[in-house]
């Protein structure tokens, strides 16, 4: 008997028709829409004559664009006004269940499709979105198209795609203290580069993963995008279902013991085989920051830049671009540097274990007088926990700026921009030049991380301030 990876239990479930030394043709059971790449897909759609075939399937929400301060008024930015004002046309005109500004369940599309209980073990989701590798946290297959594959799963819920390679990356032993699923992701992206896992679909794997949160595995497959794979997963267990369990779409009653069911038979089996496989050690992973202008340039936070010792010239002369435009120098130490801004928030890091994680380390503290500090959750429902459980106040004490949900700062398509020649240190994805706003630079970190910066005023340790409080006490 063959034995199967979890991905391709789940491809191959999902084959309709295979094109002979072509794609397959791919059935898609979930398709999350916000309000920028869907507008033109929906246009062509109708142009077609062609309606959405399965509306119950779709799910929508505006993030991207929209305001994080007073989003119960008109949005001032016309172009940002009229995407959301389509995205409501069209998801009415065609029976698609739209999560507006100011309804209870309004947030990042990949931050409240978990919360929902619309993502689950086994199937197959596609969005507008390169951070759709989110979903793999569930063990899913889902990963982001683009806006003529948008009208295509409107029309017939499938997809044409190649079958990605297989690569499989086993981090097993235990995660030293102040060291988060962020320092996972940007460890092994710094160790195979941002390009190492383009062509496949990563299957993570090991105690150190199976020990984390699923909050924490959303961040971990999240970022699955920035190392070039087309996606990342991880097996479902117990944690899955029990993070699961109770939540509005998820199943009930017997329902839910016949999915429970199935959903335990999605591991890869013993014995099966993948294209590329990586192991690493937990203990050597630390407290991890971006240094250039991807997100596998990335050293530990106690490390310095690397050299230039051992490149061509035309690696050379890329590199020093890079940390021209960040300002730094080959070989400098990444702690004590001055930083401007910090953000927590995204489809990486805006969820309620962030924001716990973030007040935790500064109660009782303020931010440093040099430090702008914005904390955008990712949905209303992490915003309401935040209220509830005191995380708001605990934070606004401490000096920061709690504003509304949606994408914010994350790739600055609103007002939230980082202005220009600022370091932010920030909890997104992308370190990109300009990301964060026109010539804003960006050091990618942990919530951890983010908060130690915000105490002191300088790229800081979190394991300083950790072993402060433990002395404190």
């Amino acid at each position: 008997m063959e034995k199967k990876s979890l991905f391709d239990k789940i491809w191959d479930a999902h084959v309709i028709q295979s094109i002979p030394s072509g794609p397959d043709v791919f059935f898609i059971d979930k398709h999350f829409i916000h309000e920028v790449t869907s507008p033109v897909a929906f246009l062509n759609l109708e142009k077609r004559g062609n309606k959405v075939m399965f509306p119950e399937r779709t799910i929508a929400t505006p993030d991207h664009n929209v305001p994080t301060v007073d989003q119960d008024k008109t949005i001032k930015d016309q172009l940002s006004r009229m995407q959301v004002e389509k995205l409501r046309e069209n998801c009415k005109k065609h029976g698609i269940d739209l999560h507006d500004l100011g309804t209870d369940h309004h947030g990042i599309v990949h931050v409240i499709g978990p919360e929902l209980g619309i993502t689950q073990p086994g199937m197959t989701i596609v969005c507008g979105d390169s951070h759709t590798s989110t979903h793999g946290a569930f063990g899913t297959i889902a990963f982001g198209i683009g806006t003529s594959e948008v009208e295509m799963v409107f029309a017939t819920q499938c997809i044409m795609q190649a079958k990605p390679k297989k690569m499989r990356i086993t981090i097993d032993g235990e995660l030293g203290k102040g060291v988060t699923s962020k320092d996972i992701i940007l460890y092994i992206i710094a160790q195979i580069s941002a390009s190492g896992g383009t062509g496949y679909f990563i299957e993570y794997a090991g105690s150190a993963i199976r020990s984390l949160s699923m909050e924490a595995r959303m961040t971990i497959c999240n970022m699955s995008i920035e190392m070039g794979a087309r996606g990342g997963l991880i097996a479902p267990d117990e944690t899955t279902f029990e993070y699961l369990k109770g939540k509005q779409y998820s199943p009930k009653g017997e329902e839910w013991d016949k999915a429970v069911a199935h959903w335990k038979t999605l591991q890869t089996d013993e014995g099966a085989t993948f294209d590329v496989e990586y192991q690493y050690d937990a203990a050597d992973i630390e407290p991890m920051i971006t240094y250039g202008t991807n997100p596998g340039m990335g050293v530990k936070v106690r490390g310095n830049i690397p050299t230039t010792d051992g490149m061509n010239e035309s690696e050379n002369k890329s590199y020093i671009k890079s940390l021209d435009y960040m300002g730094f120098q080959p070989g400098e130490a990444m702690e004590g540097k001055k930083i401007d801004y910090v953000f927590v928030g995204s489809c990486t890091n805006g969820r309620i274990e962030d924001l716990r994680s973030v007040a935790q380390f500064v109660k009782g503290k303020k931010k440093a007088d040099n430090i702008t500090a914005w904390i955008v959750p990712g949905s209303r429902e992490v915003e309401k926990k935040a209220i509830e459980e005191g995380i708001v106040q605990t934070l606004e004490e401490a000096g920061f700026k709690l504003r509304q949900p949606g994408c914010s700062a994350c790739l600055a398509m609103n007002d939230d921009k980082i202005p220009s020649g600022k370091y932010a240190v920030s909890t997104s994805n992308r370190n990109f030049e300009g990301r964060q706003g026109p010539g804003s630079r960006t050091l990618l970190a942990s919530p951890l991380t983010v908060a130690a910066v915000a105490i002191t005023g300088v790229i800081t340790d979190p394991r300083d301030i950790i072993e402060e409080l433990v002395q404190e006490k």
